[in-house]
């Protein structure tokens, strides 16, 4: 069993959230976190197995961080 911390980022000048990590390899983006999500649980395992590495029983875990500007 494989497990991957996938980080989700929120841009607030994009309004957009970003899921990254550097082990699936993986970089999305989305305006909707459920969206976001549903995208990293489909290409995970295709860019894990494009990348050589085993895709069998992948365990995503999810990371949510969020930066506010505050004036």
């Amino acid at each position: 069993m494989s497990k991957y911390e996938v980080s989700l980022n929120w841009n607030e000048e994009a309004s957009k959230w970003y899921a990254l990590n550097d082990d699936i390899p993986i970089m999305l983006e989305d305006a909707s976190l459920d969206k976001l999500i549903h995208k990293v649980k489909q290409a995970a395992p295709e860019l894990l197995e494009l990348n050589g590495k085993s895709h069998e029983e992948i365990h995503l875990f999810f990371k949510m961080e969020a930066q506010a500007v505050v004036a």
